[in-house]
């Protein structure tokens, strides 16, 4: 068992917060959500932070901030446009999650984000991370906000050679912070935590030489840097092939299906997906007749995409096609012309197949 207490206790504290608050003062990014760091502003961007990097996120949440640009403009939305908005940032449950939290503060709360653990913990999509991120950013309050950098951080200031893929360990981390934390400023303290590994405390190729906590780190004066922190590898992702069709009728309009309200990209829209270990490709023409209640005849295959989801891959194999006969069943899509279906917010991948249309 990791005995961390004791090289706590070795830690000069006072000293450790200080060289981080002050390098974190002097070094740290013009970021727009640390311009205004109200509740509702740390908390949409570290939603969107999650598992997306900091260039991609800043363009979605000025946007998003411009749309919803307060807890009662968001509660109100339509959740399509909120999901237009959050279109191709990807991981869409977030936005959902976001927008049913934030009905919630704005129902039982008069639209003031909770400062109480328990009740901010307690909104959906609203995890340990994110709670100790808007009480100490927004708040001003000691808590730790343990993301993967300040994982990587600690792991190697304190030498933990635990495996940080596992759930004890971040809860031992979270221990670790709760008793360094500066009580004068853990804003400051947790975001140069998240900071330092962003910039400097990276996961291969550490920039050591640049590091404020230097003297401090188990891992540098053991030469174990490169190694820390540990991490068990992922699982296999499952690989997934379909069949796309870009369908076209007698007006030229596309067709385009909503998919289910709940599992995978829910309620995003996409053009049909048959998948290839269900269907065989020689027969879905007859398939697509007795699903969809059209006749239709394939024409060439336009591309082939990619995507990758944290566990499956989808392989698309794109084809367009038109209507020669029969009428659409019901509840399986709707036809629009070409203006009115960019108006609908659509995964990643199916974004990439509007330019064939």
């Amino acid at each position: 068992m990791y005995d961390y207490q004791s090289r706590v206790e070795e830690l000069d504290i006072e000293a450790f917060q200080t060289n981080l608050i002050q390098w974190f003062s002097e070094k740290h990014r013009d970021l727009p959500w640390r311009q205004d760091p109200t509740p509702y502003h740390v908390w949409v961007s570290e939603i969107m932070l999650q598992q997306t990097r900091v260039d991609t996120v800043i363009p979605y949440y000025q946007r998003f901030m411009e749309k919803f640009p307060t807890p009662d403009a968001l509660a109100k939305a339509d959740e399509q446009d909120v999901l237009k908005v959050w279109e191709g940032l990807g991981y869409y449950s977030r936005a959902r999650n976001l927008q049913t939290a934030v009905q919630e503060v704005v129902e039982e709360y008069n639209g003031k984000v909770p400062d109480n653990p328990k009740e901010l913990g307690n909104l959906k999509g609203v995890g340990p991370y994110t709670k100790g991120a808007i009480l100490s950013i927004a708040y001003q309050q000691p808590e730790p906000a343990v993301d993967g950098n300040v994982m990587r951080v600690i792991s190697r200031i304190l030498r933990v050679e635990e495996d940080i893929a596992k759930q004890k360990t971040r809860k031992l981390v979270e221990g670790i912070i709760s008793d360094i934390i500066s009580r004068e400023d853990p804003s400051s303290f947790n975001q140069g935590l998240m900071e330092l590994g962003a910039l400097v405390c990276k996961p291969k190729n550490p920039v050591c030489y640049e590091c404020p906590l230097q003297d401090h780190c188990q891992a540098y004066k053991h030469d174990l840097q490169e190694t820390l922190p540990i991490k068990s590898s992922k699982k296999k992702q499952k690989r997934k092939p379909y069949a796309v069709l870009i369908i076209r009728n007698e007006k030229g309009e596309i067709l385009v299906q909503k998919r289910p309200e709940k599992g995978l990209l829910a309620n995003l829209w996409q053009f049909p997906m048959i998948s290839l270990e269900e269907v065989d490709f020689s027969s879905i023409i007859q398939w697509f007749r007795n699903e969809y209640g059209l006749q239709l005849e394939l024409d060439q295959q336009v591309t082939n995409i990619k995507h990758v989801f944290s566990h499956l891959v989808w392989q698309l194999d794109v084809y367009a096609a038109t209507v020669k006969d029969g009428t659409l069943a019901q509840d399986k899509g709707v036809f629009l012309d070409y203006s009115d279906l960019i108006q609908l917010p659509f995964p990643v991948s199916h974004q990439k197949m509007i330019p064939f249309i």
